[in-house]
Parts: structure tokens; C-alpha cells; sequence
């Protein structure tokens, strides 16, 4: 028998195992412990970095098999997980051999979708965030330099120089307040609330660039795959790419749980659908499954004839709908989209409609 099927078992626990092998991380610090509880930790530890042992021998062998899911960075924190606890067990002393599990917080990070995102965004709006933190340098220096000239004669041991004065300012500008350094005079005080409100300004301008760069990623990648979805339906096969970039933004989303009933046979068809995740039931004769990039309902935008089939959700299901007025809103604008469709219909007449 073959180790790989034995082996995959041991891939989705990275954030499972990390939690666990985290706190009993945290826990060996507690320095009153005693010697049977410090035992059994170092027992979970072991547990842990033997499944993420295992766990890096799956991905050389997928790796190894082609499989392009075991990507180069999830090999090296699988190698991380397993090679600096055993480097520490070997060649650090015994009160800080734990520690250097700590290693593990990356293992959650591992399979996330997030950091490709974010590296993206990152790189497209890079020279705003430059330009950000070059006006964010600047104001911090000329902060630091008006403390130390206000400040340095009252407070000499806080604001005896700029590199002191900088410790006040980054505090201040960030306006978190540690209060260990407070301007005394009045032009001091003055200029403290100037430099917090400046901080609000550019930390604002930094979560506005970020927000707007997440957002337009994130619509970007939702826009392709509605394209994707859209331009597979034999109904809009025909239609030009400036007409289905209007269908596209005409779509709603709309998340559905297991079991839940999407249409039930009888209804008004006001609507057709689109399976992005997930799994949807059709209750035919021979009932049958759509899985993601699949479509139903789409007879509802021409002829708004009542449902033939009831659909349910197999597995909780991501939609995408496009409602009829919407359509004919798009057919009022474009008479060549009605058209089109009404000659498809006349095409696919002979085939029963799905729902």
C-alpha cells in the first residue's frame, strides 16, 4: 500500500496542531510548574512535531509526484516546522529548548490565501505607500526637531536631543499616549496636538490606500471568475464582450446552507443561477448535481415560465443570481441583447429546460 493516501491525512492540521503546540509553548514558561506537567508537555510538543514530520514527507512526495499545490514556501515552513525544534533539542540547553517551537506560528500561514492578496496589493500600490511613508518620515524628523528646540531647556533627560525627541514623536504621531514623556511648556502642548492630529491624517491615508487596494484586487478576482462563469452559458455565447461586462455587474451574490431549497418546481422563474462553490441537487427523474461553474434557471430571462424542477443546496453553495429585471433593464438598453437571446431561444427550444 502506498504511504501517500496515509500520509495526506496529516495536511489540513496545520492551525489544529499549531493552537495546542503554541500554549503548552507559553506554558512551560510558568516557572512554578511542576515536573510531571512540564513531562507531559514536552510530550505534546513531541506528538506535534512528529505529525508535522509527517506532514513534510506528504509534501516532498506530492512534490516530488507534480502535484503543483506543494509550492516552494510551503516546503520551506514545513522544513522550519520540523528542522529548528530538533536543532534546538540538540544544541540549545533544556529551559529554552520549548521556546524555539514558537516556530510553528507560521504553520497556520501555510496554505493561506491572504498573503498572495496582499503581496499583490502591495506591489500596485506601491509608490502611494512610498509616498506615504516618505511624508510620514519627514513630519516625524521635523516633529522631533520642534521638541528638542521647545523642550530640551525644561526636560533635559527626555528631550536633551533629537533621538530622544524621536521616541516622544513616533509615540505621539502614532497617538498612542505612553505618557512617559509629556511636553511642559505651551508651544510644547501646542505642538502635541498638532503632531496627533497629523497622525490620524497619515495612518488614515494608510488604511484608505490598503482598503482600496484590497478592495479593487478582490473585485478584480470576482470579476474574472463571473466572466469565467458568464461566458460559458450557451445563451450569452453570442453576445459581444461589452454586453457581458454589463451582465457581469448585474450579478448578486447570494450564500445558501446545506439543504436549504434554492427553487422549488411551480415558482415564477424571475431568475437564473450561477454555482460558484459547492454543490446543488436537481430534483429530476434521474436527479443529477451541478458543481461549480454550472448554471440553471436560465430559461426564467426569456420566458419567466414557472420552475420545472426544484433545486436544493447539496452542500452549503455560493450563487451568483441574475434577476430577470436586470436583464430586461440590459435588453431595453442594448435591443441587439433581446435579439440574440430570442434567436438562442428559438435554437435550444428542442431541449427541456433545466428548471
Amino acid at each position: 500500500m502506498s504511504v501517500l493516501p496515509f500520509l495526506r491525512i496529516y495536511a489540513p492540521l496545520n492551525a489544529v496542531l499549531a493552537a495546542p503546540g503554541l500554549l503548552a509553548v507559553a506554558a512551560l514558561t510558568i516557572p512554578d510548574m511542576s515536573g510531571r506537567s512540564r513531562l507531559a508537555l514536552a510530550a505534546v510538543l513531541a506528538v506535534i512535531w512528529g505529525a508535522y514530520l509527517l506532514q513534510l514527507a506528504a509534501t516532498l512526495l506530492k512534490r516530488r509526484a507534480g502535484d503543483v499545490r506543494a509550492r516552494t514556501p510551503a516546503i520551506a515552513i514545513d522544513v522550519l516546522a520540523v528542522l529548528v525544534p530538533l536543532a534546538a533539542f540538540l544544541l540549545v540547553g533544556t529551559p529554552d529548548r520549548s521556546l524555539y517551537c514558537a516556530v510553528w506560528l507560521l504553520k497556520p500561514l501555510r496554505d493561506s490565501t491572504f498573503f498572495p492578496v496582499l503581496g499583490r496589493v502591495l506591489a500596485n500600490e506601491a509608490r502611494n505607500l512610498i509616498g506615504v511613508t516618505t511624508l510620514f518620515g519627514v513630519v516625524l524628523f521635523a516633529v522631533a526637531l520642534a521638541a528638542y528646540v521647545t523642550e530640551r531647556d525644561i526636560q533635559p533627560e527626555k528631550f536633551g536631543s533629537i533621538p530622544q525627541a524621536m521616541w516622544w514623536a513616533v509615540v505621539t504621531l502614532s497617538t498612542t499616549g505612553y505618557g512617559d514623556a509629556i511636553p511642559q511648556s505651551f508651544a510644547g502642548r501646542v505642538l502635541a496636538g498638532m503632531v496627533m492630529m497629523s497622525g490620524i491624517g497619515i495612518f488614515g491615508l494608510w488604511a484608505g490606500i490598503l482598503a482600496t487596494g484590497f478592495y479593487q484586487e478582490v473585485r478584480r478576482g470576482d470579476f474574472v471568475r463571473n466572466w469565467q462563469l458568464v461566458a460559458t452559458v450557451p445563451l450569452f455565447q453570442k453576445l459581444g464582450p461589452a454586453v457581458l461586462v454589463e451582465i457581469v455587474r448585474a450579478l448578486r451574490p447570494r450564500m445558501v446552507p446545506a439543504g436549504a431549497v434554492i427553487c422549488r418546481i411551480g415558482e415564477p422563474g424571475d431568475r437564473m443561477f450561477f454555482v460558484v462553490e459547492g454543490r446543488v441537487s436537481v430534483a429530476t427523474p434521474n436527479p443529477v448535481e451541478l458543481g461549480p461553474g454550472a448554471f440553471f434557471g436560465e430559461m426564467a430571462l426569456i420566458s419567466g415560465e414557472p420552475r420545472s424542477a426544484t433545486v436544493s443546496a447539496a452542500t452549503g453553495v455560493s450563487l451568483l443570481s441574475l434577476h430577470a429585471v436586470d436583464f430586461q433593464m440590459l435588453c431595453s438598453s442594448s435591443p441587439e441583447i433581446a435579439e440574440i437571446i430570442r434567436k438562442t431561444a428559438l435554437e435550444r427550444r428542442g431541449a427541456a429546460p433545466m428548471t
